[in-house]
């Protein structure tokens, strides 16, 4: 067991005008099992850059371990080679048995390190690269974010696996894999950074108690410099009147004023002016204990969104519903109704189906546009390696959605947002100044909104499409992983948004918390 020890870490971007990273000191056990969370576009991934050794930067960085990272970085040559042929470029030194070991442990066969690793699903090749990562020694890994786009079945063989594990950061905005992972959290707060013994929960609970304390004490503060403030300007009114009273008198009213009376009057006034000064210093301690009690409070804004009543109660329909992509048969003989009021989770595991379902009711109720079906990977590959887009796709039986029905859709690819917020804005039609309000209630930072969206984090430009759905007037919404990227905070703002409003959806998501709060019906694909 060793420590690393980050000292007095400065950082930012070249031509930015703000630190990612500001005096930042802390330490941390290599034997522990780490969560590091905290708000998108903080800074998560650009610490372990900096741990890689990838940038500059000010302070000390200190280690006895290596550092190895996962995602790997997938070249394009690697698509059509088996993973065994790239494995010691991918993992110097990094032995096969051992990595057929870690196959095993996660319910894998080893001859997927024979096939082509271009035919691999998304959900296999995560659990081949968190093999190779784990095989290798003396490592401390850093896994960002694991878990997105696997279904439910992988994320419970992830899980299972990394619960087994020690030694690593796990950057996740999974809570249920918080959960069940690691042994102590560190987060990126608003201003500071923290680390505790525990899971995600405790250091919730934690947190709220925190919260609540410190809002107590603020309030507490708030009152007592307002009566300190009084106190002060009664005081400073009788001095200055007091004072007045000096120079020029009535001899009537004041007939036994004596020479002696303006030095009384002076060191009185004097005696007054000194309490005023003592209030005065009280107060500025009072504020000094108030400032940075509420630095790191979360207090996310209440967002809005603008459901609308449709005059039928059956949004959707589908009656003995099929369709495939050439000989793949993904969805056969499906019967479905979409009531108005209901939350209906898709769930199934990847390449069942529920993209393309998404996408067929799309595009019934627009049968003039062109929606080309996808799973939740992508581009699916089929038997044979061939990719779903170039393979002819097919429907038959019966899928109708009511007329007139107006639905608000986010989709799981982001690659597609370029250009600046306003140029999104103009292209939907949607009000700039409100759109940017509402990316400010989901936190997206105020220097963000000028720049450009290939800038900007997966998280955040979920964000854009978040918002982009919440600023229309919809009957249903679909929404297609929607919270891949998004940060706990921001969740958890989602799910009071949802169930305060309660929107018709049809939606997929893997977070299991997210399912469990807010589906009201759940619709398993791939039977």
């Amino acid at each position: 067991m060793s420590k690393i020890s980050v000292s007095n870490l400065t950082f930012c971007y070249e031509g930015s005008f703000e630190n990612i990273f500001e005096q930042v000191s802390f330490s941390i056990d290599t034997d522990w099992k780490l969560g590091f969370i905290g708000r998108n576009g903080k800074g998560k991934t650009t610490f372990l850059n900096l741990l890689l050794g990838k940038y500059e930067y000010q302070g000390s960085i200190q280690a006895s371990v290596a550092f190895d990272y996962f995602p790997y970085r997938v070249k394009e040559a690697y698509l059509t080679a088996c993973l065994s042929d790239f494995l010691d470029e991918l993992a110097p030194g990094c032995e096969e048995w051992r990595v057929i070991m870690e196959l095993d442990k996660m319910k894998m066969d080893a001859e997927l390190l024979y096939r082509p690793f271009g035919t691999l699903s998304h959900g296999e090749r995560t659990r081949a690269f968190l093999a190779v990562l784990f095989s290798r020694e003396n490592y401390f890994l850093l896994i960002d974010e694991p878990t997105n786009h696997l279904d439910q079945a992988s994320r419970e063989i992830v899980k299972e696996y990394l619960r087994q594990k020690k030694g690593f950061l796990l950057v996740s905005h999974d809570r249920d894999l918080l959960d069940a992972c690691v042994d102590h959290i560190l987060v990126l707060n608003r201003v500071t950074i923290e680390v505790q013994k525990g899971n995600f929960s405790s250091w919730w609970e934690n947190k709220e108690r925190k919260d609540a304390f410190q809002m107590a004490e603020n309030e507490k503060h708030r009152k007592e410099i307002g009566k300190l403030k009084k106190a002060a300007e009664r005081t400073r009114d009788w001095a200055d009147k007091n004072e007045r009273t000096k120079i020029g008198y009535d001899p009537v009213k004041e007939h036994d004023r004596g020479n002696g009376t303006r030095p009384y009057i002076g060191a009185k006034t004097k005696k007054m002016q000194s309490r005023v000064k003592q209030l005065e210093e009280r107060i500025g301690r009072e504020i000094e204990e108030k400032e940075g009690l509420l630095q790191d409070i979360e207090n996310p804004a209440d967002l809005k969104i603008m459901p609308e009543k449709h005059h039928k109660d059956i949004l959707v329909r589908a009656e003995k519903y099929s369709f495939g992509y050439g000989e793949r048969i993904l969805l056969k003989d499906f019967d479905f109704t979409l009531q108005q009021g209901e939350r209906v989770l898709l769930r199934g595991a990847n390449g069942c189906g529920k993209s393309s379902l998404i996408k067929a009711v799309l595009r019934a109720n627009e049968p003039e546009e062109e929606i080309f079906p996808a799973d939740s990977e992508g581009s699916m590959i089929l038997q044979g390696g061939q990719k779903a887009e170039t393979a002819a796709f097919w429907e038959s039986g019966l899928l109708r959605t009511a007329s007139g029905l107006r639905i608000s859709y986010i989709d799981q690819d982001t690659s597609f947002l370029r250009g600046t917020l306003g140029d999104y804005c103009e292209k939907k039609g949607l009000d700039e100044s409100l759109f940017k309000a509402i990316l400010r209630q989901l936190d997206l930072e105020r220097t963000r909104l000028g720049g450009r969206m290939e800038e900007f984090s997966e998280g955040q430009k979920k964000k854009v499409l978040i918002a982009s759905s919440l600023l229309q007037r919809a009957h249903l919404y679909i929404w297609d992983e929607p919270l891949n990227y998004i940060d706990v905070f921001s969740r958890i703002q989602i799910e009071d948004l949802l169930l305060r409003y309660q929107p018709t959806m049809l939606f997929v998501e893997h977070d299991i918390r997210f399912q469990e709060k807010i589906a009201t019906r759940v619709v398993e694909l791939g039977q």
